[in-house]
């Protein structure tokens, strides 16, 4: 059986995700403008968060700061048809070019939502399994870890460094996997 996490980056073309204009450098290990002060993540940085993720089939997930939709559409190959993923941005371009980017592929179960203003992650569609955030918080954002379900994974870089927050039984974790830089999280 192929690893899970290149099989997603293999049925999920990064070039898909990327403004036409920049679609011939999707190869390029490094973030890619998408517009509105944002990019498309660099994918050795991609790849890292999903193998910390541990995404499985079935899982619920949910994506903060979708930006292309890329990571919605790994995430939504991660889960399969039986799990859903929830994209949320707060950019109302973003949004409409994440939607526009995720349809190429054939994941229904997968969704890019606007973000509601003042609101952090989908308190009302908690508790998930996993969460994703793909934006880089000053301190760990309590209102996100809430949201974390029995047995759940999130991983988020808060302060230049990317964490793995692990909760169980009422139990939070966190480790701390290297040093990486994101656009700030609103």
């Amino acid at each position: 059986m192929g690893d899970r996490v290149s099989d997603a980056f293999a049925a999920v073309p990064r070039e898909w995700f990327l403004p036409e204009r920049e679609r011939d450098r999707a190869a390029y290990d490094g973030p890619i403008e998408i517009g509105h002060g944002q990019t498309n993540s660099q994918p050795r940085t991609v790849e890292a968060m999903l193998r910390l993720l541990e995404v499985r089939p079935g899982d619920r997930v949910l994506d903060v700061g979708t930006g292309s939709g890329w990571t919605t559409g790994l995430l939504a190959h991660l889960t399969g048809p039986e799990g859903t993923v929830r994209g949320l941005e707060l950019e109302p371009d973003l949004v409409a070019f994440g939607r526009a980017n995720l349809s190429q592929g054939d994941w229904p179960w997968a969704s890019i939502d606007a973000a509601a203003p003042g609101v952090l992650g989908d308190p009302a569609g908690a508790p998930y399994d996993r969460i994703l955030v793909s934006a880089e918080a000053r301190n760990l954002p309590t209102e996100l870890v809430s949201q974390l379900g029995e047995k759940a994974r999130m991983v988020l870089p808060v302060a230049g460094e990317m964490l793995l927050i692990q909760q169980e039984s009422g139990s939070v974790q966190v480790s701390r996997h290297g040093r990486y830089r994101f656009v700030p999280l609103r």
